[in-house]
């Protein structure tokens, strides 16, 4: 909330002088006020009206636990006194107020000011008495309605109209992986209008807290960087939310946020609303016959204490099979992790041995290309193949050569697949992202993973 604006110039007599403020006494009380100031004026008057070395550029002075945002105009000419005119339009804001979006408010009134000034001598030639005329008026309005509208549009004279709108700024989106699920949190359809990005319209259809980032992008045909660009933006401006890809296998567990749950009957009934499954008949279309009772608050909260760790879904969903008729367990599951007293169990696979094994052929890498290899003649070092390869004579039985040949493809499509599941095996990559990224089941992954023999599986 903008505390106070004001307007202020470099006088030939006086020197840095306030002429017009919002509101009255904030900033240099008259005589006979009682008022005490937001600031010391004097004390701050040089950053106001600064040297031309300060002037055309945005300045902040922080006083008395407000912040002053100001930028400052030096229009030099002859027919000013001392051939040149020093002006300036501040806000006042809070210390702790977030000022980013005020800066541009800032920058555009300067400009626009300095642009009248060149033009008609809009400031120059004003004798309105402090606290009076035309630019009064201008801080008068432009405060209120900033304040009550976030925007403000206000004619100027029959050429010139302000128009400035606070635009909010919003923290950085988390880190977007691909095998993140965003779940629209508005009705993106109704936003949609046809300046929208090509991107955004492709992938609306697909946003729906089932589909991950890098399955939105193959089902709509379009770049991945494009589709991870349009739902970082999304993300930005809080239509989306995060969620994990949802499996029959995973777990869930409960954290102590789920006491405030247990003690909001709103948020139960909120709970039930979203969960329950419609009627339909037997051709499965829904009836809207749904009178039937819902699922009550105590029964949800008995299914979410249920969850725990070292539990999957499948598991819960086959134990409470009766009470889990008419709830969609998927929607339970989400609703817990929006409201945030349920939180996700994600594996992570370690494999000392490939650690170990990656090290060493780092370090190879690194021989060979410094020049010390094992062959010390500063080229490529001879590796074991090479050395089997150089003692083993050629076979002239060409059945035993391409029997040869095909098993030495198949131990290097084996080594192929060993080399791209390596990278993931150091305990930070849970098997959403390994799964995401290889294109490959959770079923198929575990295979993978016993071929390696000495591998770890982490619940965390």
């Amino acid at each position: 909330m903008i505390k106070a604006i004001f307007f202020s110039k470099f006088d030939v007599n006086e020197g840095p002088k306030v002429l017009h403020q919002v509101p009255a006494n904030s900033i240099v009380p008259s005589s006979g006020s009682t008022q005490i100031p937001l600031f010391h004026f004097p004390d701050v008057s040089s950053y106001i009206i600064p040297r031309q070395d300060f002037c055309s550029r945005l300045l902040t002075i922080v006083a008395n636990s407000y912040r002053i945002i100001g930028h400052p105009i030096c229009l030099p000419s002859p027919q000013y006194p001392r051939n040149e005119f020093l002006f300036n339009f501040c806000l006042v804001l809070d210390s702790t107020t977030e000022f980013s979006p005020h800066l541009t408010v800032t920058l555009k009134l300067a400009t626009l000011l300095r642009t009248l000034e060149e033009q008609s001598h809009f400031l120059s030639r004003d004798s309105s008495p402090p606290n009076t005329g035309k630019i009064y008026a201008l801080c008068e309005i432009l405060l209120e309605d900033l304040n009550n509208y976030c925007e403000s549009m206000i004619p100027i004279d029959d050429a010139n109209t302000l128009n400035i709108k606070l635009f909010p700024t919003y923290p950085a989106p988390p880190p977007l992986l691909p095998h993140h699920v965003p779940l629209s949190t508005v009705l993106l359809k109704k936003l949609v209008d046809q300046n929208w990005d090509l991107t955004m319209l492709l992938i609306l259809p697909y946003i729906n807290g089932i589909n991950s980032v890098f399955q939105i992008a193959l089902a709509a045909d379009a770049d991945y960087r494009l589709v991870r660009k349009a739902i970082r933006h999304l993300l930005y401006y809080n239509c989306v939310f995060l969620l994990d890809i949802f499996s029959f296998s995973a777990i869930y567990a409960p954290t102590a946020e789920l006491a405030s749950f247990v003690e909001s009957t709103a948020l139960q009934d909120e709970c039930a609303r979203y969960v329950t499954i419609p009627y339909s008949d037997e051709n499965g279309v829904v009836t809207g016959d749904d009178d039937g009772p819902l699922i009550s608050g105590t029964e949800l909260v008995e299914l979410y204490c249920s969850l725990k760790q070292g539990q999957s879904v499948r598991h819960f969903a086959i134990h409470y099979a009766t009470m889990l008729e008419r709830i969609d367990v998927r929607r339970l599951i989400t609703f817990g992790v929006i409201k945030g007293f349920l939180y996700r169990v994600h594996k992570y696979a370690i494999a000392p041995a490939a650690l170990k094994r990656r090290a060493h052929h780092s370090g190879k890498k690194n021989a060979v290309k410094t020049g010390f290899g094992e062959g010390g003649d500063g080229g490529r070092s001879m590796g074991k193949e090479d050395k089997y390869a150089a003692k083993t004579p050629q076979l002239e039985d060409g059945g035993s050569e391409n029997a040869d040949k095909a098993d030495a493809a198949g131990m290097e499509a084996f080594a192929d697949k060993k080399a791209d599941l390596l990278k993931y095996l150091d305990g930070t990559h849970c098997f959403d992202e390994i799964c995401t990224e290889l294109m490959i089941s959770e079923r198929e992954l575990m295979s993978r993973l016993k071929e390696w023999g000495d591998v770890q599986i982490i619940h965390q």
